[in-house]
């Protein structure tokens, strides 16, 4: 079998690196202090709940003009979007690349900004919009000019989606929507949010659930307050809604079949953020490594002290293995008839172990470089506080390791 990548990715990555080296780099050097220790201080608008600071958000939109003017930012968009129609493995490939360049204004992570979009809304709206939908938000989405927000996980409800009790009733030709979500994602940006709720059917049950396009400035849609997190800024916002009424036409997708929706956000997600985070971990290892041949104890370098050997070894391994894995899934997603035909107990295990392993590695990258490595002035706690979320977010570890022991076990038909 061949395990050599398509040439048509390999020179999309000599692009990449070569426009990263000629225009970012340089934008990145002039804002340096979004990058270096003072970065979450930087970042973090501290007096208006904590959320981005305009000039951070500035930045990050030149970073993403430019990407896309050089073509590069639409890569997994259809070329009708202007995209490359990029595969599944492209983007596995592409996220992993990135994130073991390190920690840059080319790939970060913490508002999945990157010079290589994760455009995952244009792609929902492109498979469950309708025409309308379509014409009024899709180009906006591509642009950012139209940001959405995610809106499923509740106060009572986070894993268990199928209990939300967000709910949406008929009211004429309009739906009226009443109840709370928790973590609502880039709310501080977004002109809509995608808001499911329970139109029918009981509690518990998959169908009944649908999506609606809520303007985030409706009228009874209330943001009390921001979630402080462990990685500054935040953009998850409580959000409230009181007799929130839209149209039908504000439907996303089948009535009653929201959840469809939402598995297609988190299962092109999960993919990706595996490769990120097999791409950092790559990034701690690296780094670990050559600070150990360089540092000298007792008259000899690190590197020769089995206890600073073995652990990399270790994590090493684990990268080797798992790039393989997200690659073959990835691969499978592209070729099945749909993006997770067979798959979706893969995609849960390359998900829930490159998050685990991209926080070991961290965790190990500053054990090895010693105090300085607990400081700010290097990446790696930037790093485990930023991956630590994906552990818990879009379904957390122990929600994939029950998918995958579903299928195993023969509870979950392929």
């Amino acid at each position: 079998m061949d395990y050599s990548l398509p040439p048509e990715l390999e020179g999309f990555l000599a692009e990449l690196d070569a426009f990263i080296e000629r225009e970012i780099e340089p934008l990145e050097a002039e804002n340096m202090r979004f990058f270096d220790h003072r970065r979450e201080w930087k970042r973090t608008d501290w007096e208006n709940d904590g959320v981005h600071a305009r000039e951070w958000l500035e930045l990050l939109e030149e970073m993403r003009r430019r990407a896309d003017a050089a073509g590069v930012f639409r890569y997994a968009l259809p070329e009708s979007m202007g995209g490359r129609g990029g595969t599944n493995l492209g983007m596995a490939v592409i996220r992993d690349h990135l994130a073991a360049r390190g920690l840059g204004l080319h790939n970060d992570l913490q508002m999945e900004s990157s010079v290589v979009g994760n455009l995952v809304f244009p792609l929902i709206l492109e498979r469950f919009g309708t025409g309308e939908q379509k014409a009024a938000h899709l180009e906006g989405a591509i642009r950012g000019e139209a940001d959405f927000s995610f809106t499923l996980t509740e106060p009572e409800h986070g894993s268990d989606a199928t209990w939300l009790e967000t709910t949406a009733r008929r009211d004429g030709g309009d739906w009226v929507i009443d109840g709370a979500k928790r973590f609502a994602t880039a709310v501080n940006l977004a002109s809509h949010a995608i808001v499911f709720a329970r139109t029918s059917g009981e509690a518990g049950s998959a169908r009944g659930i649908t999506a609606f396009i809520v303007p985030t400035d409706a009228p009874g849609y209330e943001v009390p307050y921001f979630h402080w997190t462990f990685n500054m800024p935040t953009d998850h916002a409580e959000v409230t809604m009181t007799g929130v009424r839209v149209p039908d036409a504000a439907i996303l997708g089948e009535e009653g079949r929201g959840l469809d929706v939402a598995l297609f956000f988190v299962h092109e997600n999960r993919i990706r953020q595996a490769a990120s985070g097999v791409g950092a971990a790559d990034y701690c290892v690296r780094e670990s490594v050559a600070h150990a041949r360089e540092r000298r104890t007792f008259g000899k370098p690190l590197a020769e002290r089995q206890a600073i050997q073995w652990p990399l070894v270790e994590l090493a391994t684990d990268v080797e293995l798992l790039r393989g894995l997200i690659r073959k899934t990835a691969h499978g997603m592209d070729a099945g008839r749909d993006r997770l035909a067979g798959l979706s107990d893969r995609v849960s295990m390359c998900n829930y172990r490159a998050n685990r392993l991209v926080c070991e590695a961290a965790d190990r990258a500053m054990q090895v470089h010693g105090g300085v490595g607990y400081t700010r002035h290097l990446p790696f706690e930037h790093i485990y506080r930023h991956h630590r979320r994906y552990r818990i977010t879009e379904g957390s570890e122990e929600i994939q390791i029950r998918n995958v022991a579903g299928h195993l076990f023969g509870f979950v038909k392929r």
